[in-house]
């Protein structure tokens, strides 16, 4: 019961929350309001020659009204809005005429008053309302003649009273119950008119998949490199001994074999220990654990390897793509290995999920979570680095969240999408 009841109390508070995130929302309409007139104004000016000097400031404000609507969406209901270009700093109003943004923006302002203010002024509304109902209705309605009405209740005694007291609580679990849908009808909304024009994502995009391709590129001719070193002074330098000593034996057979047999035994120890490169090897291009078993159980063995105390979670119920796979493995295994070695962590906790969203489509979720000293900065070492670099070639995103102290959050996401089911993949 407690567990129940203390779900129910958070359940209220995020609901309570996403009412007063909506009266917020509301408030920035205002602001919009003044800051859309501003750039109108500023353009109504420009064959005078004033707004040549009113325009930039005027459509500076306006953007940052639109950054924070922006990064609103994404904080407070998860919707990504993709920002445009930055305002050319020290430019003309010619310059600012020029930024497609700025159209965006403008007709955001105008439209945000009327649609999405309206929308988002629901919830609070029917929550006050309600609460009058509730609260004051109780009291008041005997100092008030017979023209007391709530809603299309007349409270004129004390049935009609109660009446109004229930509709008015009825009205305010309304409102906190269609809150947080609103908050995210409303982010989605105002996406569809605030994300960036469509020429700058697919720019953006030509240049992510350029640096993608080269740091690939770079990758894979350092694979290739690791590779052969690892083959030459491995492998490669106990099988030539080994040569060497099935030579040397059988030299040796006839005149003195048990000299021969020592050298024999010397050669199944190099075998052996060739052996164990070639699988120390293939284990680094691809180990065998994650082709047969699957992305869960690969992890799994880490944790095991690990001297580190890890938790996994495994919430996926599909095979992934192989290379989906490779990519989170890897990442995951450099992440425990940062933790080892420089969070002083004792213990971890590995959450994988895979989640299929209407807005984002598939996608694999990791989220690596350590109680060491926090701190960490992806600036000082390659480790996270690489693991950015790797996540970059799937359009994938790495979040780190290490404040002094700890704990530390890693959270990846790739997208993608499963091959096979779970049962075939047995």
């Amino acid at each position: 019961m407690s567990s129940r009841s203390a779900a129910l109390r958070t359940g209220f508070f995020r609901r309570l929350v996403a009412v007063g995130r909506c009266h917020l929302a509301g408030l920035l309409g205002l602001r919009v309001v003044a800051a859309g007139a501003g750039v109108v104004g500023a353009l109504l000016l420009l064959p005078v020659g004033l707004g040549l000097w009113l325009l930039p400031p005027a459509a500076g404000a306006l953007r940052r009204c639109s950054d924070i609507a922006r990064r609103r969406a994404e904080r407070w209901s998860g919707v990504r809005v993709t920002a445009p270009d930055p305002l050319p700093r020290a430019a003309g109003a010619r310059a600012v005429l020029a930024d497609a943004g700025l159209w965006r923006d403008l007709s955001w302002a105008w439209l945000e008053p009327l649609v999405g203010g309206l929308l988002v002024a629901v919830p609070p509304s029917l929550v006050v309302y309600g609460l009058f109902g509730a609260l004051v209705q109780p009291f008041v309605w005997r100092l008030l003649d017979d023209g007391n009405w709530y809603a299309f209740v007349p409270v004129h005694s004390t049935g009609l009273m109660l009446a109004a007291l229930v509709l008015g609580l009825g009205f305010t679990a309304a409102g906190l119950l269609l809150a947080p849908p609103v908050l995210r009808l409303h982010a989605r909304w105002g996406r569809r008119l605030l994300a960036a024009p469509r020429v700058t994502e697919l720019q953006r995009r030509v240049g992510q998949l350029t640096d993608s391709r080269t740091e690939v590129l770079e990758g894979r001719a350092a694979e290739l490199r690791r590779i052969e070193r690892d083959l030459h002074d491995g492998a490669q330098a106990r099988l030539v001994a080994l040569g060497m000593r099935l030579d040397s034996a059988t030299r040796l057979l006839e005149d003195d074999p048990p000299a021969a047999r020592a050298v024999l035994l010397e050669v199944r120890e190099l075998s052996g220990r060739a052996l164990e490169d070639l699988r120390g090897l293939v284990r680094g291009i691809q180990p065998p654990v994650l082709i047969d078993r699957g992305l869960g159980d690969a992890v799994r063995s880490l944790a095991l390897d690990s001297f580190l105390d890890v938790d996994v979670d495994v919430r996926i119920a599909v095979r992934l793509p192989a290379a989906v796979e490779s990519a989170a493995y890897f990442a995951v295994n450099e992440l425990l290995a940062n933790a080892a070695k420089h969070s002083g962590a004792g213990r971890v906790s590995v959450l994988l999920v895979h989640e299929d969203t209407d807005a984002d489509g598939p996608r694999l979720r990791v989220t690596v979570t350590d109680d060491g000293r926090g701190g960490a900065d992806p600036s000082r070492g390659t480790g996270l680095l690489g693991v950015r670099g790797r996540l970059a070639t799937f359009d994938g995103t790495l979040v780190l969240h290490s404040p002094q102290g700890g704990p530390t959050t890693i959270t990846l996401e790739i997208p993608c999408v499963s091959s096979l089911p779970k049962t075939s993949s047995c």
